[in-house]
């Protein structure tokens, strides 16, 4: 039997849609063909979000009327266009956070509207959705997408829909202080998982112990892979504390599986064997201590596939 998400996008009629996903560090557009769900055309730029909302507003709508272009010379038409960022979207599709976009109260969807129907939705429940009808997954009727990358969020997929929660507010799993006390010195840890685990994290974290240049979460995640202790160190110890939070969240959820997305997410070696064996010791129950763990099939399309089938779905 196929999975409800299949059997949902059937009902839809055949289109073109534009998926936008704006992260912290790029934004990478496409136009999907659906039901099938393939990329046909692709643009990626830097987001570099400094600049303020309305540079990179201006970079996105470029994007999609680029790709709308592309479109009218396969002679199709572009049926919706969705947007995913990384900040929290309420129920309506309105922005309720700026902690990395400056969007807020900025008419995102009116302007892109005028090229074709928007919708704006968070980058986490687009990938989950890309997850749950093309990708990793699939087989499952829920489980639980986690995102790590620039920032780290997750979000539960129901019967092949993300969990919204009552006001749509969910995913930030990484943003609060983990506020643990020491025992022997009585120091209060008022670090963030984001803060320890994520790729600007692990930078930051390498650079203070090496007095080193290290750009990105990759360059520290070679270096432990040629044997530097501190990246070791570094690398290992923010897959330890991602797993114990994930852990936590498998014993209040109960998924039938974890996939894993973003680009630390999706990577090999020590930082994805320490968060898998983490998370296994962080379960409580011998019921779902052997949960699978997987990588996003998606890869790093996934949130534009996520969010340009949304649209689809909606149009």
């Amino acid at each position: 039997m196929s999975p409800p998400s299949t059997l949902e996008a059937a009902r839809h009629a055949p289109c073109h849609a534009i998926g936008v996903d704006v992260g912290g560090t790029k934004i990478a557009a496409g136009l999907v063909s659906f039901p099938k769900g393939e990329v046909y055309s692709r643009r990626q730029i830097p987001s570099a979000p400094a600049r303020g909302g309305d540079a990179v507003f201006a970079d996105v709508l470029r994007l999609c009327e680029e790709l709308a272009i592309a479109a009218q010379a396969q002679k199709q038409s572009v049926c919706a266009i969705g947007v995913g960022v990384c900040e929290l979207v309420d129920l309506d599709g309105n922005l309720v956070s700026e902690n990395c976009i400056a969007w807020k109260g900025v008419p995102i969807r009116e302007r892109l509207s005028k090229l074709a129907p928007t919708i704006i939705e968070a980058d986490v429940r687009a990938a989950a959705l890309a997850e749950a009808m093309l990708g990793a997954g699939k087989p499952f009727k829920q489980f639980l997408y986690v995102t790590v990358g620039t920032g780290i969020s997750c979000c539960l997929m129901l019967d092949g829909k993300p969990f919204t929660g009552a006001r749509g507010a969910t995913g930030t799993m990484a943003s609060s202080p983990i506020s643990i006390a020491c025992d022997q010195c009585g120091h209060l840890n008022l670090h963030t998982l984001e803060e320890i685990a994520s790729g600007p994290a692990l930078v930051a974290r390498y650079n203070q112990l090496r007095h080193a240049g290290a750009e990105t979460g990759q360059a520290v995640l070679a270096a432990a892979f040629a044997g530097d202790t501190d990246a070791v160190r570094v690398v290992c110890s923010g897959g330890e504390a991602l797993g114990s939070t994930v852990g936590l969240l498998v014993n209040v959820l109960d998924p039938e599986a974890i996939v894993a997305g973003g680009g630390l997410g999706l990577s090999d070696g020590l930082f994805w064997e320490s968060f898998v064996a983490s998370t296994r010791r962080h379960i409580w129950s011998d019921v779902h201590r052997n949960l699978p763990i997987v990588r996003a099939a998606t890869g790093a399309d996934a949130g534009l596939l996520g969010v340009a089938a949304a649209a689809w779905k909606k149009c």
